[in-house]
């Protein structure tokens, strides 16, 4: 039997390596032009309108640094940037005025204060709701989503339009690259990015054969059309997690959508040890649909993934320590690509087991906190505030 279970772990981890999409070394958006690009692609790409759209509350000390970067962007193209000041009490607005003053580019950026938050819809949804319409007045061929702590490259927004274009993507978002200024951040968000990628592959997404659609909300560049055709944002006013629900909706809708791992855009936010654990805590439970079942299966699923194999190595049977040292080694070369993306050295990849039981941990604390009717809270508002077992 024990045979059996130390069995288990290898199998999980040869599916996930050979069956789930490659999940584990995902596309990475081209910054340069391929040299086979036919001049005609790149002529439409020219002439393509974007409106950013940037849903802000208080971020005083980072949206300057991103208009900036959104303006000084070297795009053929026509670009307009729309930030909604979600009731910030920061001089978010003013910050963002003054970057683009900067710049001597107040003509190329709007800046309107949120109307209240109605009733069903989530602070954030509601402020893109508000840019985007805005942004709709100009007819954009993409409007762009992005996050105000986000600082975009020179040449990103070429690449993703260019990305776009060659996909016939009506929905192309990107995995930024995120910080790792921290301890906490060196050791824990390169897997945040590992996990994202098994739970939603990018093969699996991009393809009209799978049902799995998701997205990174930092960065989302979506065709208006496609908005239309779900019934916009209004459609997705209540979900928590956002972005994901955004690329459902429109892949169900028949649209095409790519998700990518990008080195254009960073995110200027730095993360705490405790800070991370909230970021996940707030919305796991949520993303489990407030299922304690599967909450129990998912603990489960952890234990033997990630937690079994390095507890096998305690044995004192032979073959349940040459089992876990197999799972463990190919849990460690599966982790690989995402350290070698943030220049990690390959000596983290042995401390998945730890940061499984971490993330465990904040996913536990994510369904006591449902229970207990506070939920998660972000920028001063509760979130996914629940009484009971669902």
């Amino acid at each position: 039997m024990w045979t059996l279970l130390g069995i288990v772990p290898v199998l999980i981890w040869l599916y996930l390596l050979l069956g789930r999409g490659a999940f584990w070394r995902p596309p990475v958006l081209p910054m340069s032009p391929e040299p086979s690009a036919s001049p005609g692609s790149g002529n439409r790409s020219k002439a393509l309108q974007i409106v950013a759209v940037i849903p802000a509350r208080n971020e005083a000390a980072l949206i300057g640094e991103s208009v900036r970067s959104l303006l000084s962007q070297r795009y053929a193209g026509g670009l307009h940037v729309v930030v909604v000041d979600d009731a910030s009490s920061d001089g978010t607005a003013a910050c963002a005025l003054q970057a683009a003053a900067s710049l001597g580019m107040q003509s190329r950026l709007t800046v309107v204060t949120g109307a209240a938050l109605p009733t069903g819809w989530t602070g954030k949804l509601w402020a893109m709701a508000q840019g985007l319409e805005l942004a709709l007045r100009r007819s954009p061929d993409y409007v762009l989503f992005t996050d105000a702590d986000i600082r975009h490259e020179p040449e990103h927004l070429a690449a993703l339009v260019r990305e776009a274009e060659r996909g016939a993507r009506e929905l192309l978002s990107c995995m930024v690259t995120l910080s790792m200024q921290t301890l906490a951040e060196k050791w824990l968000m390169p897997a945040f990015v590992f996990f994202f990628f098994m739970l939603y592959p990018p093969a699996f997404v991009a393809s009209s054969r799978s049902r799995i659609a998701g997205a990174a909300g930092g960065c989302m560049l979506v065709r208006p059309q496609a908005l239309a055709r779900i019934g916009g944002l209004a459609a997705i006013r209540a979900e928590l997690i956002d972005d994901c629900a955004l690329a459902q909706a429109i892949k169900r809708s028949g649209g095409a959508i790519s998700l990518v791992l990008t080195r254009g855009a960073h995110s200027m936010r730095r993360y705490s040890l405790v800070e991370i654990g909230g970021l996940i805590s707030r919305t796991a439970f949520n993303q489990l649909r407030h299922s304690y079942a599967l909450l129990m299966v998912t603990l489960g699923g952890l234990l033997l993934t990630y937690m079994l194999p390095p507890l096998l190595l305690l044995t004192h049977r032979a073959e349940l320590i040459g089992l876990g040292l197999c799972a463990w080694l190919l849990m460690a070369g599966a982790y690989l690509p995402t350290l070698r993306f943030y220049a990690r050295s390959p000596l983290w990849s042995v401390s998945l087991p730890a940061i499984s039981v971490f993330y465990a941990a904040a996913t536990v604390h994510s369904a006591w906190q449902y229970a207990q009717g506070r939920g998660g809270a972000w920028k001063g508002r509760s979130q996914d505030v629940g009484t009971h077992a669902a």
